[in-house]
């Protein structure tokens, strides 16, 4: 697998940034986890919008999901210029039927339903999902293929159901929207010394700090996660890969 992130602010685009857009890939199969603002123009660095196989999304909050409607334009647009590709599947839950229901758009994207007690299979991946502790309905992700697994965290506050859900994971691309000394739990966030324990107690491979803030200097992140795990800790970067 090779996990390429394309965006990580949380909450909107820092100035030239895209909020939460994750692409990955494996043995040609190419797959958008969530879709936030600015990843589109970010992503096309990378490959067409055409080219996605599947887009997968955590929850409807807008920095997971404002760029959907242009990537929809965008497969329309190409359409008309002469390209022909399959109706794209986007992924989500129908627990908020409104913004499930927009997923859908003509024959360009198709809004289908996962269920979250159940294993879905998108390509060559196989993705179980964990509700998480957010203001709305928000699902992590653990996702596996050949052998190797990614917990993707979504958005949430930490809860003890993630450890047996990230158990030694090879990576685990988790939210830090909060510095050591804040508590975001009301916000449903977590800070760096949550992620931190996260990471040990999981003992996943390596940790990946994501979803970041816009204030403060942001590489503090790292060395206070670090006082609680003591394995390889990076923050989230722009056309960052990183492959298992």
């Amino acid at each position: 697998m090779k996990l390429t992130i394309i965006g990580f602010w949380g909450g909107y685009p820092k100035k030239n940034g895209a909020s939460s857009g994750y692409l990955l890939e494996h043995e040609g199969f190419k797959m958008l986890i969530d879709c936030g603002s600015g990843v589109l123009a970010k992503m096309q660095n990378i490959i067409e919008p055409e080219e996605l196989d599947a887009v997968l999304i955590s929850h409807y909050h807008p920095d997971h999901i404002a760029d959907i409607g242009v990537l929809q334009h965008a497969r329309l647009i190409q359409g008309f210029l002469g390209k022909s590709f399959p109706t794209l599947p986007i992924y989500g839950h129908s627990l908020d039927h409104t913004e499930f229901a927009k997923l859908t758009y003509k024959e360009i994207t198709k809004g289908t339903a996962y269920s979250p007690n159940d294993v879905l299979t998108v390509g060559p991946f196989r993705v179980s999902f964990l509700k998480t502790d957010h203001p709305v309905t928000c699902y992590a992700m653990r996702i596996e293929a050949n052998g190797q697994s990614i917990v993707y965290t979504a958005d949430s506050s930490f809860k003890e159901e993630f450890i047996e859900f990230s158990k030694g994971a090879n990576l685990l691309l988790c939210e830090c929207n909060f510095y050591q000394h804040q508590n975001g739990k009301s916000a449903g966030h977590m800070n760096s010394i949550d992620a931190g324990k996260f990471a040990a107690r999981a003992e996943v491979k390596q940790l990946i700090l994501t979803h970041l803030p816009h204030y403060g200097e942001v590489s503090k992140l790292i060395s206070e996660a670090r006082t609680e795990y003591t394995g390889i800790i990076k923050l989230a970067e722009e056309f960052q890969t990183i492959s298992l």
